[in-house]
C-alpha cells in the first residue's frame, strides 16, 4: 500500500449533514482498502479564483494509506458529486 494525501474542495453552500455524508463516503472507500491517518478540515477559505460563480470553498485535506484502486474510486465519485469544485490526489514519498 501506498500513502496518499487528498486534497477535496466542497460548494461552500452545501448543508453540512450532505457535507459530512459526502467525505463519509471517501472515508469509507479509502478504509475498504486502507487506512486513514489523518482527516484535516480547513474550512471554508477564499479560492485563488472564481470557480463556477463562488469565490470561497469548504476545504479538507486527507492523509491515508489505500491501494491504487482506491485512489481510483475517490477520482471517479469526485468527479461526478456536484458537491465537489476541485479535488487533487497525490501519492506522498515514502
Amino acid at each position: 500500500m501506498k500513502k496518499y494525501e487528498a486534497m477535496l474542495i466542497f460548494v461552500p453552500d452545501m448543508e453540512d449533514e450532505k457535507r459530512n455524508n459526502l467525505l463519509n463516503r471517501f472515508k469509507e472507500i479509502i478504509e475498504s482498502d486502507g487506512t486513514i491517518s489523518n482527516v484535516d478540515e480547513w474550512g471554508s477559505r477564499k479560492l485563488a479564483y472564481e470557480i463556477n460563480d463562488y469565490t470561497d470553498g469548504y476545504y479538507v485535506v486527507l492523509n491515508f494509506e489505500s491501494t491504487p484502486k482506491a485512489v481510483d474510486e475517490i477520482n471517479r465519485i469526485a468527479k461526478i458529486s456536484d458537491g465537489i469544485m476541485r479535488h487533487m490526489i497525490i501519492k506522498e514519498d515514502e
